[in-house]
């Protein structure tokens, strides 16, 4: 993989796993904030509510530094360490699975608990569309009037993303490009005369 690309997932997918009387169901979801993990898991509660433990992890961030588990009650790391590995198993990233177990009235023990999550994790993740997306900077750029031809040339000979855009006087493009394209992008562009830009966001 490409240092500017990385794996997750399309859209919501679930799976399950049975063992022993207990059932644990998991459903793998998109994120891209960690702000957006709570609702997430109040949701879930409310609708597994019967459910007696609601383990998770969850990676975000194209470095994969993001990441934390949580074992709600189950014996320390038999439940969230587990589905993080399936994550990374895939190498997935800006993804959070949440396995609601509903528990059969037989101990499984730590081994047991260990390939239930497990399982279960790697069931959502099989039934999810994984893609690579490509991780793309965004930049601003102003430059007088009389530049247009030559920025609009580099810009199309590069393939350079636009989105807003004012022409006036003074010009104002919001620009994206991969990563990995950046230096020789910049580059061109600084040799207009006039021309400055600031950058704005990586994702």
């Amino acid at each position: 993989m490409d240092s500017d690309t990385y794996k997750t997932i399309t859209s919501s997918s679930q799976g399950i796993y049975k063992d022993k009387g207990s059932r644990f169901v998991s459903i793998a979801i998109p994120v891209s904030d960690q702000e957006e993990i709570k609702p997430i898991i109040d949701k879930i509660k409310k609708e597994h509510h019967e459910a007696r433990h609601h383990c998770y992890a969850y990676m975000i961030g194209h470095e994969r530094l993001a990441w934390r588990v949580n074992d709600d009650g189950e014996p320390s790391g038999t439940a969230g360490r587990p589905i993080l590995g399936q994550i990374n198993s895939y190498g997935l990233t800006n993804i959070i699975i949440v396995v609601s177990r509903y528990f059969g009235g037989t101990l499984l023990g730590v081994s047991g608990l260990i390939n239930a999550y497990r399982s279960a994790a790697a069931s959502a993740i099989e039934n999810a569309k994984i893609i690579e997306k490509t991780l793309q900077e965004y930049y601003e750029i102003t430059y007088p009037y009389i530049s247009m031809n030559d920025v609009m040339r580099i810009l199309k000979e590069e393939n350079v993303g636009q989105s807003e855009q004012s022409f006036d006087l003074e010009c104002r493009i919001l620009l994206n490009f991969r990563i990995s394209f950046k230096e020789k992008i910049l580059n061109r562009l600084s040799r207009i005369e006039g021309l400055t830009y600031r950058y704005l966001e990586t994702r």
